[in-house]
């Protein structure tokens, strides 16, 4: 039976669910739910996000960092496709995860309006206030969030999350 419901949430979760909307400020697609980078790629609006993944070069070190520890991690994120930050973070993101050879489906993404609401209550599940928001899992525990922007950049940013997550798995084997 646990299988059988494994699955099909798997299932569920593997699928685009999402709706477009129209931004009342400037005319622009809104995604709503449960979207993919390959969604946003195929949406020819999301300019930026083909342009920013083109333009960004992240840090080698810190992605050799990610390369070897990255894998151990999901990501939930939530994302404005209105939202000007959106726009800088989450191709950066991308790039990141990509030359870090994260598997892309560990990854859900969800869009939101401008009230920051997703298309069921997953904005209120993870305590979404603003976007671009990527939350970091070990299993089901948050490790960390980097949230609207970075303190430094998105590689950086992640590499002292899953450092800090060591670090405490480190101290914990030993006491």
């Amino acid at each position: 039976m646990t299988c059988h419901f494994l699955f099909l949430t798997s299932i569920l979760l593997a699928q685009s669910n999402y709706q477009i909307l129209k931004d009342p400020k400037n005319g622009e697609p809104v995604y709503k739910g449960a979207c993919t980078f390959q969604d946003l790629h195929a949406d020819g609006s999301f300019t930026w996000l083909k342009h920013g993944y083109d333009k960004y070069k992240p840090n080698a070190q810190h992605i050799a960092f990610l390369k070897k520890h990255l894998a151990n991690y999901t990501f939930i994120v939530f994302i404005g496709t209105w939202c000007s930050d959106t726009h800088d973070m989450l191709p950066k993101l991308e790039k990141v995860l990509t030359a870090a050879n994260y598997p892309l489906a560990k990854l859900t993404m969800f869009g939101v309006d401008r009230e920051k609401k997703a298309k069921n209550i997953e904005n209120k599940l993870y305590g979404i206030e603003s976007v671009p928001t990527i939350i970091v899992f070990k299993g089901h525990l948050e490790i960390g969030r980097i949230t609207e922007t970075v303190k430094t950049s998105v590689e950086e940013d992640l590499v002292n999350i899953l450092k800090t997550d060591t670090d405490k798995n480190a101290q914990s084997a030993h006491e």
